[in-house]
């Protein structure tokens, strides 16, 4: 048998590996654009569910017959039943290609036209007239972005939730435990470490609203704008039916109501949504510094907190533990905001009626998605989950600190109490001592004003 099999495109014949189910332009695409990574499988799931759909609704409309509707929706059904690794073998394109992301979509009309050629080669199916009736890869591919943005965007909000849950189980464990509150990297008044906690979790909780209140940006769906925006050989009634179809199968509220020549040329929905996958990071980047900050140690550093030993922090130091999950946080944090500055410049280059910058855009959007949701999960699960508080040593360096001075300060004034603090740090002694050196106070006075509980205002918080 031979190596090879040929077929022809409209610039002449092409030799293709005999047991690929793709055709010619996938193969001349194969070979001329062997750059990078893969599309992402969601992509091309996307893309299948999208065909399927077509499908359903160019019978209903009577734009296909019902024989070879149905035999395009059963080689799908097909397709989209085959795990990952064996679906890749049939979807070979890297995302640095066209940037329309034609040869994808006709990666995947070539693939389901063969496929339904397997099943039954007594029915023609052809790739363009059949499987992409109706529909360009000016409008499928967009219509395939929203579609896996939202996809992601549904496997992070749980992730996020998760975390701010855990958070919330230490919050309230610690609300009472009395910290050194820090400034400007300076030592400040003090606050429990729960007090602190919840100005994380609120911040995420911010960070969870912004992404649920920006993501029905991307329910409105390119699909029927075919090649320029206007619909030109898309039946009536057919856009509708597609996104009522991907509706049902994604669970999501997709309408095909928006403006075409708007779907094609612009992704500002992908751009400001991404904006709040970047706060995200911003915000997680903060929270997984300050626990790594405060963890430092054992002996030479903040020491504060105790952090779950996931694995050896050295080769060459032995006993050494590294706050390796906060440190994949805040490196995923950094490529986040790399692909906010590539979203951003894909989606201004909507020039005239065709953004050609998809496939790198949607490619950025979904690895930010992803690097979040699985850093998130792995610092609630691996370090915010098993990190517990060194209640010896916040209480050793509340002690230590001049600032709690400052509850001295409504009753001596601003001016005796900066005196006392400075002349405690000049003699290396403590506040008390100091305290009771100046005359300004008894000892009965400074026990009672100097309550590190009360100065943190936890119970009037409640």
């Amino acid at each position: 048998m031979s190596e090879y099999h040929t077929e022809e495109d409209t610039l002449g014949p092409v030799k293709i590996p005999a047991e690929a189910l793709w055709g010619p332009q996938t193969e001349r695409s194969r070979n001329n654009f062997p750059i990078g990574q893969y599309m992402p499988l969601a992509i091309i799931r996307a893309l299948l569910n999208i065909k399927k759909a077509a499908a359903q609704a160019n019978m209903e409309t009577k734009a296909i017959s019902e024989e070879k509707g149905n035999l395009i929706v059963k080689a799908i059904d097909e397709l989209l039943a085959l795990s990952d690794e064996e679906l890749r073998k049939h979807f070979p394109l890297k995302v640095y290609q066209t940037g329309s992301g034609t040869q994808t979509n006709m990666n995947t009309n070539e693939v389901v036209a063969h496929k339904a050629h397997e099943i039954n080669p007594d029915i023609e199916i052809l790739p363009n007239d059949d499987v992409n009736k109706g529909q360009s890869s000016n409008d499928t591919f967009p219509t395939a972005m929203n579609v896996v943005a939202l996809e992601a965007l549904d496997k992070l909000k749980p992730a996020v939730q998760h975390l701010i849950d855990e958070l919330k189980v230490k919050e309230e464990k610690y609300m009472k435990t009395v910290k050194v509150g820090r400034t400007h990297l300076q030592d400040a008044v003090p606050l429990t470490f729960g007090q602190e906690l919840s100005g994380y979790i609120a911040s995420l909780e911010h960070d969870l609203d912004y992404i649920k209140t920006l993501e029905p940006t991307l329910d409105e769906l390119a699909i029927g704008g075919t090649a320029v925006g206007t619909g030109l050989n898309a039946a009536e009634g057919m856009p509708e039916k597609i996104a009522e179809k991907l509706s049902e199968v994604y669970g999501l509220n997709l309408t095909a109501d928006s403006n075409k020549f708007y779907g094609l040329a612009n992704h500002s929905g992908l751009d400001v949504v991404h904006g709040a996958l970047k706060t995200l990071a911003a915000d997680m980047f903060k929270l997984a510094q300050d626990i790594r900050f405060l963890a430092s140690g054992p002996r030479a550093g903040y020491g504060e907190l105790n952090i779950p030993a996931n694995e050896p922090g050295s080769s060459i130091m032995p006993g050494k533990v590294n706050p390796t999950q906060a440190e994949a946080v805040t490196m995923a944090a950094l490529r986040v905001f790399g692909n906010d500055t590539v979203v951003t410049m894909a989606s201004s280059q909507g020039n005239f009626e065709m953004n050609v910058y998809k496939p790198v855009l949607i490619d950025a959007f979904l690895e930010s998605a992803d690097l979040l949701t699985g850093t998130i999960t792995g610092f609630a699960d691996k370090m915010i989950h098993g990190m517990t508080v060194n209640e010896k040593r916040m209480e050793e360096l509340v002690d230590n600190s001049l600032m709690t001075v400052t509850a001295l300060s409504p009753h001596i004034g601003y001016h005796d109490s900066a005196k006392i603090a400075q002349a405690a740090d000049k003699a290396g002694s403590t506040l008390k001592e100091a305290a009771l050196k100046s005359g300004k106070l008894t000892e009965e006075q400074y026990d009672e004003w100097m309550d590190m509980l009360k100065m943190t205002n936890v119970d009037r918080d409640k």
